[in-house]
């Protein structure tokens, strides 16, 4: 077998591990240490620098079960990630602590998440898709002391969100909300706005955005291509006329890269 071969099993290896765990979950924590082990082998094989050069011998793009294989790796693993979040509120509000590489890896690439285009105290930050475990909006408000705003379209992670915060981030200037970045009546206030990485329709939402945000606005999209597209959304082309790419964060050993955009000079007001 050779290189290629073996790690395409692999991958079919972790893409059924994700599909076991997500069809035996139950709303419970029994399953919580097995998929935290596998979220954190497959993040350090996906940051492993040594996969891309077996990465680079599979044609990914030609249909076949290559790509499929990809695209059912997305989708299961930022499921996973979901489930694991709530998982990790859970236990924080059950008086657990808990602390997963996965988890410290994402926590290293939130610093330097707006390159040259720094958050202060005066920003107002929205963050689309914040999850079970509000990491990002935690820091920045904590740090910064800005303004920070989580969506998310998963009602139970929204409220899991609130309890986080109660319990790690009390008296910051923190809200989750449970609505789409279009129905938030202070959309036009915000200075930054983050994409997850997982979420799978972004760039369709950064395209609505361009009618609905400030002139100023500085958008950081997280995304993953190459070996990290099998564990996020990849970075696509935008409409020129609305959305200009300024500057790519690119972080060796993290999950994820990070895109920063804002708006095409022709486009704004």
């Amino acid at each position: 077998m050779n290189g290629s071969e073996s790690f395409l099993r692999t991958l079919t290896g972790f893409q059924q591990k994700f599909t076991d765990i997500a069809g035996r979950y139950d709303g419970t924590l029994h399953l919580s240490s097995e998929l935290e082990a596998v979220i954190d082998h497959y993040s350090a094989l996906i940051t492993n620098e040594g996969n891309k050069e077996v990465w680079e011998q599979i044609d990914w793009q030609a249909p076949g079960p290559a790509s499929s294989l990809a695209a059912d790796l997305r989708k299961s693993s930022a499921h996973c990630v979901a489930i694991m979040e709530k998982y990790r509120a859970w236990k924080l509000l059950n008086g657990e602590a808990d602390r997963t590489d996965y988890f410290r890896n994402i926590n290293s690439c939130i610093e330097k998440e707006f390159g040259s285009f720094q958050v202060a105290a005066d920003s107002k930050v929205l963050l689309v898709g914040s999850g079970s475990f509000p990491m990002t909006p935690l820091y920045i408000a904590e740090q910064t002391g800005a303004e920070v705003v989580g969506i998310d379209i998963d009602e139970e992670a929204v409220e899991l969100g609130r309890g986080v915060i109660e319990k790690l981030g009390s008296g910051l200037n923190i809200r989750l909300e449970n609505v789409s970045a279009e129905q938030l009546e202070d959309i036009q206030e915000m200075t930054h706005i983050i994409f997850s990485s997982t979420v799978v329709d972004k760039y369709d939402l950064l395209d609505q955005l361009e009618l609905l945000t400030a002139d100023h606005v500085i958008v950081a999209m997280r995304y993953g291509d190459g070996l990290k597209s099998l564990f996020n959304y990849p970075l696509r082309e935008t409409d020129g006329r609305k959305w200009s790419l300024v500057e790519t964060v690119r972080r060796t050993g993290h999950v994820f890269d990070v895109a920063l955009y804002q708006k095409a000079k022709t486009s704004r007001r």
